[in-house]
């Protein structure tokens, strides 16, 4: 089974020259001396570490396309001519109160204090990253408005250009920080939250201590990987003298911006870029409860955590020791996943792919829970970006999952509003949004509802946050009518019974029942009766 070819790929900007290719190596089959490209061996023996990476990098997002054996395609959703749960109490089921309009999309998290969102989704990390910063003010106002968490990535604090720290190397002052809380709270209405992310130098850095003190921030997120998948954060610098700084401020830099040999290397033009990568984390229990507990003590109301792909071992260290430090949310992102600031080579062959992460964690929490120990709230990440799918994940991981974490799903239609707002002013609409029309209220479904319920506060919301609520609206129209086709009238009442494994494999897997073998004995209790 040919799941991936390695060598060449848009995402790097590499091809094979020949038609056929060896599906291990992803050689051509006949590699001929003289070749001039351009496949990932070919373009590496001259740009070396750069071809790790894909490409623009900060300028685009990229997703691994590797083809797993078993995914959440592999689970179909089963439909029902019976019945209505979830609608509220009180309320007589029948053909005039279970239409689809009338499905309850919202949900919550956290341990006693909890935090409602209008759907089940909220981005995912954006931090240090080009794409963050450059797109904040979007994303930002497209979530607050949309009524969903917004998760500052690490290292905001640490590559901020304007930093001061105090004598001791804390943060005393991050005017990046302050513009990325400031941005959301200007449109939060309740629903969401805007939460900070903390890796190994956020900590040493005093950023939970900053977020508090001067935002009183009620929920810090610790995060166990997945910058970069396992190894660390990273982003790319063009500028010699930003890449001694990020060093000097404890950053590992690459290559080694002090040495005279790699400064002469960027004079020259070979080296045209710097790596700046985060430590690895190392976690025990005791580290981690403590931690838990500091964050309490300084403050904070909620405590999150992000962990990864990593192996079945770690993800029973999550569940476990955030279930004894009662965090308010484990959010667990599987493989592949990805936006585009991870090795190319790492987000296709790294850890365990979300669909079996997802079935182990279920195992886990059902054990728990047996045991009587209560887990936390849990949402899914790793390559999710459709409203079907999210369904899948909360059903197949009921009662415990609470929602799905979306990486470039929520980041596209960011970019999508904000390039149609630029493309407007130039006068240069593409065909593929111009046959909508040529104004802003012609073009987007949702701007006559936004303008209705801000009025001339319209002006404030950027064209990316009108797109992500447009999108969310969408997504919230496509929920309700797949939860009414199953009969769930509210989150709460979607089980897994819900779901039906498709292959045989998925359901070994999964613990879902296969779909020749789902409700039968319902179904000859009918037809034998």
């Amino acid at each position: 089974m040919n799941l991936r070819q390695p060598n060449a790929n848009e995402a790097t900007g590499t091809v094979n020259r020949s038609r056929n290719v060896v599906p291990m190596s992803g050689i051509c089959t006949r590699c001929v001396d003289g070749c001039k490209g351009s496949c990932e061996i070919w373009l590496s023996s001259f740009r070396g570490r750069e071809v790790l990476y894909p490409g623009p990098f900060g300028e685009m997002t990229a997703g691994a396309d590797k083809n797993y054996p078993v995914d959440y395609s592999h689970i179909n959703i089963h439909g029902y001519a019976m019945g209505a749960k979830g609608l509220p109490e009180g309320v007589e089921v029948g053909p005039d109160t279970a239409v689809f309009s009338s499905v309850d999309t919202t949900t919550s998290y956290g341990w006693d204090i909890k935090v409602p969102m209008r759907v089940p989704i909220f981005t995912g990390a954006l931090g240090s990253t080009e794409i963050a910063r450059a797109n904040w003010e979007h994303f930002a106002v497209g979530a607050a408005i949309s009524g969903i968490t917004l998760v500052c990535g690490e290292n905001v604090c640490g590559v901020d250009p304007d930093l001061v720290r105090d004598s001791k190397g804390k943060v005393s002052k991050s005017p990046e920080m302050d513009r990325r809380i400031e941005t959301y709270r200007k449109f939060h209405e309740g629903f969401g939250e805007i939460l900070v992310q903390m890796n190994v130098e956020d900590t040493r850095l005093g950023t939970a201590e900053y977020v508090a003190s001067k935002h009183n921030l009620e929920t810090i997120e610790l995060k166990w990987g997945q910058g970069a998948k396992c190894i660390g954060g990273e982003i790319k610098v063009k500028s010699l003298e930003r890449a001694e700084e990020l060093k000097r401020r404890g950053y590992i830099v690459l290559p080694d911006p002090t040495q005279s040999d790699i400064k002469k290397a960027f004079k020259e033009g070979a080296i045209k870029e710097f790596e700046r990568h985060s430590r690895l984390g190392f976690v025990s229990k005791e580290g981690f409860l403590e931690e838990v507990d500091r964050l309490r003590d300084v403050g904070f109301k909620r405590v999150t955590l992000k962990t990864g792909a990593y192996s079945a071992v770690e993800l029973a260290m999550a569940i476990r020791y955030g279930a004894e430090a009662k965090i308010d949310l484990l959010t667990i992102d599987g493989a592949p996943g990805g936006t585009g600031m991870s090795p190319w080579p790492m987000m296709n062959e790294w850890g365990i792919p979300s669909f079996y992460l997802q079935a182990l964690t279920y195992e886990y929490c059902e054990r728990l829970k047996k045991r009587g120990i209560r887990v936390p709230d849990i949402a899914m990440a790793g390559g999710f970006s459709d409203e079907a799918n999210v369904f899948k994940a909360i059903a197949m991981g009921s009662p415990y999952v609470r929602a799905v974490c979306l990486g470039r799903g929520l980041m596209i239609p960011g970019m999508v509003g904000k390039n149609i707002a630029k493309w407007l002013e130039a006068k240069d609409l593409p065909k593929s949004v111009s046959k909508y029309g040529s104004r802003m209220e012609e073009i987007f479904v949702a701007y006559e509802e936004l303008k209705e319920k801000y009025g001339v506060r319209m002006k404030e919301i950027p064209a990316g946050a009108i797109g992500i609520y447009t999108y969310s609206q969408k997504f919230r129209t496509g929920l309700q009518q797949i939860m009414a086709g199953s009969r769930n009238f509210s989150l709460s009442s979607i089980s897994r019974n819900d779901l039906m494994a498709l292959t045989e494999e998925a359901s070994k897997i999964s613990g879902i029942p296969y779909v020749m073998d789902s409700y039968r004995d319902a179904a000859l209790s009918v037809l034998l009766d």
